[in-house]
């Protein structure tokens, strides 16, 4: 007999616990991101508004927001009919990448907790997390520069970066001839140029963990070739930012690749800087600059952004990879280190422990070059 009265008991409050998930709310529901972008540390905000467009007043109710890996929980009040009622929440935004919003559902259930029914309302929203940058005075990422490009070494017969003067030869092309000196001399004196091309910016960020020393390295690698990739994006100078190429782990040969990112717009570059993250499959800094040394011409400045894991060996065997006259200039993210800019062979090494002192180690380098 016990068993049976606990049995029907049993039913009792199942049946009862079921007429609390019965029916539908009127709800229309809305859920609204201000910013689909947001910066690593800045605060971000969403809301959700709610309409009660039924002909009758609503309890309250609880909402669940999944925010990434976290839910959060709104409390709805009971609304009245044709009434509307917005709700903001906060987002976290200590790290970059892609945050999942939604889809916000109500949850409705009993008073002892027996049945929970939910029903999803919207659909589901991404921000997107950029690294941090900082702004970097427009003439540093080109270094060396003139009216319409980077002036080269190289000497040409035409150009508009006038270099000297020298003696006529044999194959000369009569429109250089400079009149006024041929009649001082009394020899036929011809104009000879310094050879321009357009200004081509190359950053390239390794993603290789065998070149950090840490994740706070590695973060500030990002913002750095976020930095120097906007900066010369806005500038409208010719720019391509590479990240290394990943092994996938089912490949039986290492890729010896590298990745380009999106540098037609400054918010598309961030965006893939967002998501990009060290591994140990990825290739470093090394192979990677004489990847991008090979197979993208007219390089006229490339930054090598690496961790302090990188040594004086490695950078100098990275420099080696690009022509002379390509300016190379190497940024060594470590926290621990004191900042300065050395001098190697065939390269310049900047060494940053904060964001911020990025501008001045690239405005002194500048002065220099």
């Amino acid at each position: 007999l016990e068993f049976v009265a606990v049995g029907w008991a049993a039913l009792v409050l199942a049946l009862f616990a079921v007429l609390f998930l019965v029916g539908r709310a009127p709800y229309r529901m809305e859920l609204v991101l201000p910013h689909r972008r947001a910066v690593v540390g800045e605060p971000a905000r969403g809301a959700v508004t709610v309409d009660n467009s039924g002909g009758r007043r609503m309890l309250g109710t609880v909402m669940e927001v999944p925010v990434g890996e976290s839910i959060v929980e709104l409390a709805l009040p009971g609304l009245r009919r044709s009434t509307a009622h917005t709700q903001d929440f906060g987002i976290p935004t200590d790290r970059r990448g892609v945050i999942a919003v939604g889809p916000v559902r109500t949850v409705r259930g009993d008073p002892l907790g027996l049945v929970r029914r939910e029903l999803s309302w919207t659909d589901r929203l991404e921000l997107v997390v950029h690294p941090r940058t900082v702004s970097v005075p427009s003439t540093s990422t080109g270094l060396i520069r003139d009216l319409e490009g980077a002036p080269t070494r190289d000497l040409t017969a035409s150009d508009v970066s006038f270099h000297a003067l020298r003696e006529y030869q044999s194959g000369d092309d009569r429109r250089y001839i400079h009149w006024k000196s041929t009649a001082k001399t009394g020899t036929y004196m011809v104009r000879q140029f310094e050879q321009t091309r357009r200004s081509h910016l190359v950053v390239s960020l390794s993603l290789a963990t065998h070149d950090f020393a840490s994740e706070a390295e590695f973060e500030l690698a990002v913002s750095v070739a976020g930095s120097l990739g906007v900066r010369a994006i806005r500038d409208g100078r010719t720019v391509s930012v590479v990240v290394s190429a990943i092994t996938p782990e089912f490949a039986k040969q290492r890729v010896y690749a590298v990745r380009p990112l999106a540098t037609h717009l400054p918010d598309r570059l961030l965006d893939d800087l967002a998501v990009v993250q060290a591994s140990v499959d990825a290739l470093p800094m090394r192979d990677m600059a004489r990847i991008v040394a090979d197979g993208t011409p007219g390089i006229s400045v490339a930054f090598l952004v690496c961790g302090s894991r990188t040594s004086a060996q490695e950078l100098r065997a990275a420099a080696s990879s690009f022509p002379p006259d390509v300016e190379v200039v190497a940024v060594a993210c470590d926290p621990e280190a004191v900042p300065g800019m050395r001098r190697l062979a065939g390269i310049n090494v900047l060494t940053i422990g904060y964001l911020e002192e990025l501008r001045l180690a690239l405005a002194r380098s500048a002065a220099v070059a």
